[in-house]
């Protein structure tokens, strides 16, 4: 895998919850923790925007519904 090394300051309380969480959950590196969480963080934003693009109306397909068609039609 193909990293990059990234140097951050962190209070030391997030220090000590990311030592806490590595030795509770059995990760092998800070960095695994951290990386972990950024993942989370990405998934969150990537959700927020499947919700944003379901939101959008998309008349056509209104149209279809109120015939009885469905996906499974076609």
């Amino acid at each position: 895998m193909n990293v990059e090394k990234l140097s951050i300051s962190l209070s030391p309380s997030l220090v000590e919850f990311i030592e806490n969480y590595q030795l509770n959950k059995g990760f092998k590196s800070r960095s695994q923790v951290i990386e972990e969480a950024l993942e989370l963080l990405q998934n969150r934003e990537l959700e927020s925007a499947y919700r944003l693009a379901s939101a959008e109306v998309d008349s056509a397909w209104d149209v279809t519904v109120a015939d009885d068609l469905t996906d499974e039609t076609w």
